[in-house]
């Protein structure tokens, strides 16, 4: 019909502006049959049920309204639902094809992502034209900053301190022109990105995120990893200077930042002065080699999966989303 747009009835429609027009995408429904994964009164729930829970997802919803993920001609997933199965890959360290495979086979996925029980669910292509509408949009700085507030309500009582450091994270490959070569003193030369973190000190929630190539200075790119209102700052010795200082301070902080010398009279006292002021900052900023680790070991961030630097950037803050997601749980659990 002239001047109207019609789609099937089995699908959603999202009305979205492109330039000052307005077009509709057409959306699967998805989890509209009964939810048959059987009777799960008397057992243990799946960690997901809680995660599912802990924040509204209608922020994140909203962050994502505007992404159409469809391939030619069909209607397209909803992007909440893939935003989800992106956060499953990190926590189970999954391939596209992977994620694919159990999204369709587990129930608990399903149940996250909001699939029923017997109602098809995205293929790979799905997943690898959402990651690249994510990418065109800036979205993952977005939905990380909108995921983190509330999780920091749940989770952060009073703020007295924050973590600075940076991870080396290598490349997918060393054709990526957007990654660098570092070289650290007694380690192998790596080729990658920077990952700077931010996080509270007393829960290692991360507040801030930024990501750089390899070669970038410490000191230089910690600033972009302040969170407001940071309180003491507690970095290594790789954050002396001005310009890391004078950004701490600007936003109402304190730096405790290690230092590697001392002007004294006699040694022994220089040296029992440097072990004073030192050692409480090596015992708080311990904390965030955690984070990292948790990262690399658990969550597939000792290589990144594509190339490109603002691809790094997904994968580095959806990596960040899922810790913060986990991380909350277990502070939630120990205050009850």
């Amino acid at each position: 019909m002239r001047g109207s747009l019609w789609t099937a009835p089995e699908v959603r429609d999202s009305i979205a502006p492109i330039n000052g027009l307005r077009f509709a995408m057409s959306r699967r429904r998805i989890g509209q049959e009964s939810f048959k994964f059987g009777d799960r009164r008397g057992t243990r729930g799946s960690s997901l049920d809680d995660l599912a829970t802990i924040i509204d997802w209608a922020p994140v919803e909203h962050a994502l309204s505007n992404i159409s993920n469809a391939a030619k001609g069909e209607p397209a997933w909803p992007p909440l639902a893939l935003f989800k199965a992106m956060l499953l890959s990190v926590w189970y360290d999954l391939s596209d094809v992977k994620l694919a495979e159990a999204l369709d086979d587990r129930a608990s996925f399903r149940r996250f992502c909001g699939f029923s029980a017997s109602e098809p669910t995205p293929e790979r292509t799905a997943f690898v034209r959402f990651r690249k509408a994510l990418v065109e949009r800036a979205l993952d700085k977005v939905l990380f900053d909108a995921i983190t507030t509330q999780l920091k309500t749940k989770a952060i009582t009073v703020k007295t301190g924050t973590l600075v450091d940076a991870t080396i994270i290598a490349s997918a490959s060393e054709g990526d022109g957007d990654a660098r070569w570092v070289k650290h003193k007694g380690k192998a030369a790596v080729h990658g990105f920077k990952a700077h973190v931010g996080a509270d000190a007393e829960t290692a929630l991360v507040e801030e995120v930024a990501i750089t190539p390899a070669n970038v200075n410490d000191g230089k790119a910690g600033p972009d990893a302040l969170p407001d209102n940071p309180g003491e700052v507690f970095a290594d010795s790789a954050y002396q200077g001005n310009h890391f200082g004078d950004a701490v301070r600007a936003k109402g902080g304190t730096p405790r930042i290690v230092v590697t010398g001392m002007w004294g009279r006699d040694e022994a006292e220089t040296l029992r002065r440097l072990d004073a002021w030192n050692q409480p900052i090596h015992r708080v900023r311990g904390r965030i080699e955690k984070i990292f680790g948790t990262w690399k070991r658990s969550y597939g961030l000792r290589r990144m999966r594509w190339r490109g630097l603002a691809k790094a950037g997904v994968q580095v803050r959806l990596t960040a989303i899922a810790y913060n997601f986990k991380r909350t749980i277990s502070i939630v659990a120990a205050a009850t």
